[in-house]
């Protein structure tokens, strides 16, 4: 089986198809929330009898002000409850990032001169020339130059070794 690319002319036929079903679906639903909420109307409150005195008006009004204060408690209690669960929800999701972690890019190896981190890190305000190599001890290297008749001499060579020895510790 050969799947074929659709026209965009049946495309949008079906698109508006689909959305008129739709359309119907959503008036059917309304209407059967209205149907319902008149049946519950029907069977929670009964019609008012407005026929007789004023007593029976009172009470009649007395009864309704306690129903919608009883009411009014139970909507509160469910707003305090809605409330409480979207903040559980909302600590929830917070929880799922922390476990999941933040992907970090890959770093890149740059090349820095030690003025240029120190100037990155402490920012352009403080200025820290740093010469690092000024701190490092220099050795100065000493050419003797030997004569040829000295060089068999092995004890000479020793003490000189000893004296060279002895200029690497001092500095």
């Amino acid at each position: 089986m050969s799947e074929k690319k659709m026209t965009s002319s049946r495309r949008h036929h079906l698109k508006s198809l689909m959305l008129q079903i739709a359309v119907n679906w959503i008036e059917k639903e309304k209407q059967e929330i209205a149907a319902s909420k008149q049946t519950y109307m029907a069977e929670n409150c009964p019609p008012p009898a407005l026929s007789g005195d004023q007593a029976t008006l009172m009470e009649t009004c007395k009864k309704l002000h306690a129903l919608i204060d009883k009411l009014d408690e139970e909507r509160y209690d469910l707003e305090i409850k809605v409330g409480k669960a979207d903040k559980e929800i909302d600590d929830l999701k917070i929880k799922v990032v922390d476990l999941a972690g933040v992907k970090k890019p890959a770093l890149k190896k740059v090349r820095m001169s030690a003025d240029a981190m120190l100037k990155a890190l402490l920012g352009s305000k403080h200025t820290v020339n740093l010469d690092l190599r000024a701190n490092l001890k220099q050795v100065k290297k000493e050419v003797k130059e030997e004569p040829a008749e000295a060089v068999g001499d092995w004890r000479k060579n020793i003490e000189d070794k000893a004296d060279r020895k002895k200029m690497f510790e001092a500095s």
